[in-house]
């Protein structure tokens, strides 16, 4: 895992796609009783070490909480310090016991041991599910979003902090993505996760994400899109009618895409889940998200 003490930090959403697609993956992979199981975030009591409190006692203790929580009774993670680029860093293999290397810097910065953790342990939570994306920037953007997703990733966000001399950040996400992907849990199990936050940079990073998040349920062909977009949309459904035939490639809007199938068709994903939803141009009809089974209002 990327650790960066100082200097400038990536803002924004260069990523939104690859995330999505990991949101999508996951859904994919695990049903949606098995995601529901991790409608609790983990806590901060249980990822924060005492200032008074032994080292490695309090390492071991973090770690096992996470793996609690991320439900891998059969795991045991040996956790030492050394000196190393990134932050943190696991080695996966078949078990029972993984071992974990952090930055030696962490002894003196406690505050961040739980953030590292949760990153390297959810590396070990998508081993076992076998869930991976073949690149390793990517895989990474998969391991921070669903290590946020699935309740952990919050403390990534947390280890965002800046001043005027120095910042620091945990993580292959922007601040703003993990803001981002934080309001989609948020919104699946009405969570708050902003009572968390130590840092006032993550919680304004937070609330830029939020807002990003909010725009996915605004876009067509959802009932809740606004005007403009509306007209946007009719716009270019007009075009796809008039020159899709079979055969003939896609046709891109934003945020939607026309598609042949029987008829012109429009895809989108799904706001809650990302994943990709087929709807004939039929005016305003229900959808049922066989990913995630939330139903959307949509005018097509």
């Amino acid at each position: 895992m990327t650790g960066r003490p100082s200097g400038a930090v990536e803002r924004g959403f260069p990523h939104l796609e690859v995330v999505r697609d990991a949101l999508a993956a996951l859904y994919r992979r695990l049903s949606v009783d098995s995601v529901e199981q991790f409608a609790v975030s983990v806590p901060p009591v249980d990822v924060a070490l005492d200032p008074d409190e032994e080292l490695y006692g309090g390492v071991q203790r973090v770690a096992r909480a996470l793996v609690r929580h991320f439900r891998l009774p059969d795991a045991r993670v040996i956790v030492a310090f050394r000196e190393m680029d990134l932050a943190a860093e696991v080695e996966l293999s078949a078990g029972p016991e993984y071992f974990v290397d952090l930055n030696r810097r962490f002894k003196e910065h406690r505050r961040d041991i739980g953030a590292a953790l949760a990153h390297e342990i959810t590396h070990v939570y998508l081993h076992r599910l076998e869930l991976e994306f073949p690149g390793v920037a990517e895989n990474e953007i998969l391991t921070d979003t669903v290590s946020t997703y699935l309740g952990a990733g919050w403390l990534l966000l947390d280890a965002f902090r800046e001043d005027s001399l120095t910042s620091q950040k945990l993580g292959y996400l922007t601040p703003e993505e993990f803001g981002y992907v934080l309001a989609k849990r948020a919104e699946a199990f009405g969570e708050d996760p902003s009572v968390w936050f130590s840092s006032p940079q993550a919680y304004e990073a937070y609330v830029r994400g939020r807002t990003r998040a909010e725009e996915d349920g605004r876009r067509p062909p959802l009932a809740g899109a606004g005007w403009v977009a509306r007209r946007r949309y009719g716009h270019d459904r007009r075009l796809a009618r008039s020159r899709m035939r079979p055969g003939q490639s896609a046709f891109d809007g934003e945020g939607y895409r026309f598609e042949w199938a029987s008829g012109v068709r429009v895809s989108f994903r799904c706001p809650r889940c990302q994943q990709r939803l087929r709807v004939p141009l039929r005016g305003e009809v229900r959808v049922r998200c066989a990913g995630c089974a939330q139903v959307w209002s949509v005018d097509t």
